[in-house]
């Protein structure tokens, strides 16, 4: 192979700059018109590798990297506007967001600025009692968090190569050539797989996202030998652009990515690099040189920052699910005027941290963060100090009721503040969630935990998806006062039953899996009772449902315990909300949140007049959550929903004592 080396950092190619500014505008455009991924991301993945791999191996020909100097130079590049923006979000989000959003912001923003949003976001993205009902100000920082991680490998990479080399005696650029292609394939092979497994943690994963760097290495490495006449190249140079603008288009990028679809918009941004500039007046780099579109990339960092924010404050003042065409302009507009103002600004920092010392960058770029973390915690402290202001009186049922205050409630009877608090309450989860003790969705373990006796008198197994999981708190606390033993057996989305489900429109296998694993348990647990649900309220057609029915396979589920003298506890499934309670409330009084059982629920439970095992005792506590015509968000001052169908841990442990009752009534 010819040794000729890179290009030298003064060959400045302009195109470069007219793709950055042509794959930000896609980004912006299908976030704010059509609320679609358009590819452009993957765009700036591919030209992060090509650029930073170019960058590494002129400077290691030269005698090598100073590891630390790198990041510096990247971290006062970078941070000064990402803090800027992440500052006024905050803001934002606290005088313009419902205030049940305030402490996802708050964490959201703290993993912004420390790179690490994609894994809070892909953690997120595999629970099922994630809320996906709002989107987050933060979620565009994925991509800058999968970047920053990829600063700090690449170096290492990179310099092993040349020192790999170097022991061996053969040429740098062969052996680095050799190892970002079996990145590249390597990277690639998981990426297909897990989009196939597990697509919404895949979206986030670096792993799954190396190879898309690996490419842009190796384009930087090969481009010296890519040569194509000039007539090939300007037919390359617009087939890229072509393939770019249709590629959100005609492919789900946010369902189907990252994957080996994503090779359309790098290898598309390829070929545009590859095209160059062709010296045609016909060709695409005449379109990406002109000075309007060059100005744009050059603010692309920053405009990419701004227009989520803007675009997300836009759509919660004006209650719409996409921009207007008057106002998508708008929030561009003002988007693209804050790039235009913050990057100069950013530009200066840079040109300060760059004198000096060698420890200047870090420590301007660190300085930066100050007033994100002073913020975000400040407001933290607030927010908690409310919340212990508010468990105080909590104590009293004759301030917080809840349940008790059924089966009418009367309302402006409660002076004190709803508990828990709309802003806290997707934290008001049972005690399961924190123990790591619900299986997520993509789980396939019967992962068991034990609460209360250890020499129990009774013991009772908790099992099916997050419907039955929401009645932990209320059992839990029979178990104490009953000398029971409660196992917890949950997985998020699934359902008791050994009929096939679907969980997003397609086949839940996990669950069917999970489902033959929890059998295996329960015959060797021989617990006295199994306490799961009995129907299903899910509204969602993706999961195969869209009104309350009795389950196929849920009365077979439970002929298989009745053979192993198991008794079954089937609860009737819990109404839903037409909307999240907490960010109703925020904008409505609890009439407005409200919905009348039927919104959810069959007329008469579809467990009424089923021919049961005679091992099952049904249950309908319906009217232990709602008057007889309206379910409630709040009942007795106690918020029941904390989100539109998934009750309080707090509002179930005020119906504990009626259960309890009705249990013992029902079962002895």
């Amino acid at each position: 192979m010819n040794t000729t080396p890179l290009p030298p950092p003064s060959s400045h190619r302009q195109e470069i700059d007219g793709l950055r500014a042509v794959a930000v505008l896609l980004v912006a455009v299908y976030h704010v018109w059509l609320g679609r991924v358009s590819g452009g991301v993957d765009v700036f993945l591919l030209l992060t590798g090509f650029l930073v791999t170019g960058s590494l191996v002129r400077a290691a020909e030269r005698g090598g990297p100073r590891y630390g100097a790198f990041l510096g130079r990247l971290a006062v590049r970078l941070v000064p506007t990402a803090a800027l923006v992440i500052a006024v979000s905050l803001l934002g989000a606290r005088l313009l967001l419902p205030e049940a959003r305030w402490r996802d912001t708050v964490a959201e923003s703290l993993a912004a600025a420390f790179h690490h949003l994609n894994w809070h976001l892909a953690f997120g993205s595999v629970d099922y009692l994630a809320r996906d009902d709002a989107t987050s100000v933060f979620q565009h920082f994925w991509s800058l968090s999968v970047q920053g991680q990829f600063y700090l490998v690449w170096p290492v990479v990179v310099g092993l190569a040349f020192w790999w080399a170097a022991r061996l005696g053969r040429p740098a650029q062969r052996v680095l050539l050799a190892v970002l292609s079996t990145v590249f394939a390597l990277s690639l092979a998981y990426s297909v797989l897990a989009t196939r497994v597990d697509q919404p943690w895949a979206y986030f994963d670096t792993g799954a996202r190396l190879w898309e760097f690996a490419l842009g290495g190796l384009l930087a490495l090969l481009l010296p030998y890519l040569r194509p006449p000039r007539a090939l190249r300007v037919l390359l140079g617009w087939l890229g652009l072509a393939a770019l603008a249709l590629c959100g288009v005609l492919l789900q990028v946010s369902t189907v990515f990252p994957g080996y679809a994503a090779l359309w918009p790098t290898l598309a941004a390829a070929a545009v690099i590859v095209a160059g500039a062709t010296g045609s007046p016909w060709g695409a780099d005449r379109w990406l040189t002109l000075r309007p579109v060059l100005y744009l990339g050059s603010i692309s960092y920053a405009l990419y920052l701004w227009h989520w924010p803007i675009l997300v404050f836009h759509l919660a003042v004006t209650g719409r699910d996409l921009a207007s065409p008057l106002g998508g302009i708008a929030v561009l507009a003002l988007s693209i005027a804050l790039a235009a103002v913050t990057t100069p600004l950013a530009d200066r920092i840079v040109a300060f941290g760059r004198a000096g010392t060698r420890l200047r960058p870090p420590v301007v770029a660190a300085a930066c963060l100050v007033p994100v973390l002073l913020a975000t915690g400040a407001w933290t402290v607030r927010m908690d100090a409310e919340q212990r202001r508010l468990e105080e009186v909590l104590a009293d049922p004759a301030r917080y009721p809840g349940a008790a205050a059924l089966p009418s409630d009367v309302d402006g009877a409660y002076p004190d503040p709803v508990h828990p608090p709309p802003a806290s309450a997707a934290l008001d989860l049972p005690v399961t969630y924190d123990d790591g003790c619900n299986q997520s969705t993509s789980g396939t373990e019967a992962i068991t935990c034990d609460y209360g006796a250890s020499d129990p008198d009774r013991t009772v197994a908790l099992v099916g998806g997050s419907h039955a999981a929401h009645w932990f708190p209320a059992l839990e606390q029979i178990a104490q006062r009953r000398d029971w033993r409660l196992v917890n057996i949950t997985k998020g989305a699934c359902l008791f039953t050994d009929a096939p489900q679907l969980h997003k429109g397609e086949p839940y296998t996990e669950c069917a899996e999970w489902n033959g694993n929890v059998m295996d348990e329960l015959r060797s647990l021989r617990p006295d009772a199994v306490f799961t649900t009995g129907t299903t309220t899910s509204l969602d057609t993706s999961a195969g449902f869209g009104e309350e029915v009795l389950v196929d396979g849920y009365v077979d589920r439970w002929r298989e315990l009745e053979a192993l003298g198991i008794e079954v506890v089937a609860v009737r499934d819990t109404p839903r909300l037409p909307s999240a309670a907490p960010d109703c409330l925020s904008e409505s009084d609890s009439e407005g949140c409200s919905a009348p059982p039927g919104h959810s629920l069959a007329e008469a439970s579809p467990l009424e007049g089923a021919e049961l095992p005679a091992n099952v005792t049904a249950l309908d506590l319906t009217d232990l959550l709602c008057e007889p015509d309206l379910c409630r968000p709040v009942v007795g001052n106690v918020l029941v929903y904390w989100d539109a169908s998934h009750i309080t841990a707090t509002y179930m442990r005020t119906l504990a004592p009626e259960l309890e009752r009705r249990l013992l009534l029902r079962t002895g």
